[in-house]
């Protein structure tokens, strides 16, 4: 016999499971009793947005769900942005809620949440066990659910009494996702458009992929001449110096990158879903008819038609579509490709570093990443201006690499670099973040010393919230509110937590800080104060004010 909080870890164990994320709490003491000797590791964060972004960055890594476990009512809710996450980013994550006694509900007791109501539009499913012996079965069921098809969040809420409760131990197997392919019919009509059409573009994004299927993909380009771009946030599926790529499809996208796909006469759309950021606010695609022919790949058949109605739509993971494509006959020539690649290189050869006394630029610390760092190095990053310099001008180079939210979510970077580091530890882990972004999650610099992960973190402060700055000068020019920051020594902040810190206020400044931050040994703050004025590489406030005169 085992008591809940028991045979809930069994169920963890089962499925393989090495790391918990979590906010302790009274509502699950019997789980965290559980996992006293099971030699999963527990990594206890500061803040349940904090754990639950931790376990959506460790799912998206491994492609398994990430887990966090967090208190019922105040805890829940915290985590909630983090539940948010996994659902646009389609990341398979569980989320352990302690619930209060099952005889309390109803009376609005102490922190009491009906999970179902809170979490209905967030999760994938939420259930609540009633019955230690059901736990074995709902676990697994959850592990299928956050999994399959697109994959997302799931959230289990736990009454604290009945995880006291006692049930009969059981094996668990093992929980595997099924991988829908497309048939031999599907593969021939899809042949039967690649080979009609003059100008095609290769659109990659979502989840679900493996290093197998990345590399099948740098194939399939290849031998069928396709230039290939990367959907929001998902540059890693793609390396950035091979010959077919053609950059980025998010927000900034490269003006010539935009009229290429507007120009194309076969968009193929592999696992992504091409909501409003790659769409360039849905516009690129016609909708429902998209005004082209259009091949649509997920692994989520609700996704095939939800939007844009497809020529063809095949309900696939990418790694079984590509590999359905190694059966396709014939290949094409063409410089499309090569043109594509030589437009991205010049979109992002030239960073422009402006000159701004008493200021570091993002532009030469962008330059200097990228001849300092290795295509293996990993980047974290949220959300805000200063994400714009990095998505256009840093070049991601292997899968795996990249942690950022298509969710758009601020304060994402700081937990994800310490789930991305604890699960891969041989690696250098670089997270990037605006000063209103870091001070989202910040207390989680707390935990990377703690788990002792030496991640480098670099605090880009230009004292403002850029981006709603930005859309305010344009919007209700020089009526300023709400987006200025007084902000603390970041530095001194990381010296606080027992972690390095250093400042720097000119570009000269920055290699040697960044040397000595890489070779602490410990987490580290990089403190880069930038010129308020520079909004991104093509915005200023000044410039933006000049046009509404």
């Amino acid at each position: 016999m085992r008591t809940g909080g028991e045979l809930i870890v069994d169920c963890l164990k089962a499925q393989g499971v090495d790391r918990i994320f979590c906010v302790p709490g009274e509502s699950y003491l019997a789980v965290l009793d559980g996992l006293y000797e099971s030699g999963i590791e527990i990594v206890n964060a500061r803040h349940e947005g904090g754990a639950a972004i931790m376990a959506e960055a460790d799912g998206k890594i491994t492609g398994r769900p990430g887990i966090a476990m967090v208190t019922r009512g105040p805890g829940a809710t915290n985590a909630a942005a983090g539940v948010h996450i996994a659902k646009q980013d389609s990341t398979p994550m569980i989320l352990f809620v302690g619930q209060i006694g099952r005889e309390m509900r109803g009376r609005e007791a102490f922190q009491e949440v009906d999970y179902r109501q809170t979490f209905g539009d967030l999760a994938k499913w939420v259930e609540e066990i009633d019955d230690a012996d059901r736990i074995p079965e709902i676990v697994n069921h959850a592990y299928h659910v956050a999994m399959s098809g697109r994959p997302g969040p799931v959230v289990l809420a736990l009454p604290e009494d009945m995880l006291r409760d006692k049930a009969p131990a059981r094996s668990i197997p093992y929980v595997e996702a099924p991988e829908p392919a497309p048939s031999p019919r599907d593969m021939n009509r899809f042949q039967a458009l690649l080979d009609r059409c003059a100008n095609p573009f290769l659109i990659l994004g979502g989840s679900r992929w493996t290093s197998d299927a990345v590399e099948r993909v740098h194939r399939f380009a290849e031998r069928f001449a396709l230039p290939v771009g990367c959907s929001f946030r998902r540059q890693h599926l793609f390396d950035a110096h091979h010959s077919n790529y053609a950059g980025d499809v998010g927000l900034g996208i490269n003006p010539k990158l935009k009229e290429r796909i507007a120009d194309s006469d076969l968009v193929i759309l592999l696992g992504c879903r091409f909501s409003e950021n790659p769409s360039q606010n849905f516009s690129l695609l016609g909708f429902p008819d998209p005004g082209k022919v259009l091949v649509h790949i997920h692994p989520g058949a609700e996704e095939l038609g939800r939007i844009y109605t497809p020529s063809l739509a095949l309900n696939a993971t990418p790694g079984a579509f590509l590999e359905a494509c190694e059966t396709l006959s014939g290949g094409r020539t063409s410089e499309a490709p090569a043109e594509a690649h030589q437009d991205y290189q010049s979109w992002t050869n030239s960073i422009p570093i402006p000159e701004s006394p008493g200021f570091a630029s993002t532009g030469a610390i962008m330059a200097y990443l990228r001849d300092r760092m290795d295509g293996q190095t990993i980047i974290a990053n949220g959300a805000g201006n200063y994400a714009i310099w990095l998505h256009r001008f840093w070049r991601y180079r292997e899968f795996g690499t990249q942690l950022a939210p298509t969710s758009g979510s601020m304060g994402y970077g700081v937990p994800a670099a310490i789930a991305g580091q604890l699960r891969h530890p041989e690696r250098r882990i670089i997270c990037l973040a605006g000063d209103g972004c870091f001070q989202m999650t910040g207390q989680e610099f707390a935990t990377a010393v703690q788990a002792g992960t030496p991640i480098v973190v670099i605090v880009i402060d230009n004292t403002l919230y850029g981006t709603i700055r930005m859309h305010q000068e344009r919007d209700y020019p020089t009526r300023v509110t709400a987006t200025e920051l007084q902000n603390p020594d970041f530095a001194a902040l990381a010296r606080a937590y027992g972690g390095h810190g250093e400042t720097v206020t000119e570009d000269a400044a920055f290699p040697e800080a960044l040397n000595r931050a890489l070779e602490a040994g410990v987490p580290a703050i990089i403190h880069v104060k930038t010129d308020p004025d520079i909004l991104s590489p093509s915005a200023t406030i000044s410039g933006l004010r000049e046009k509404s005169v």
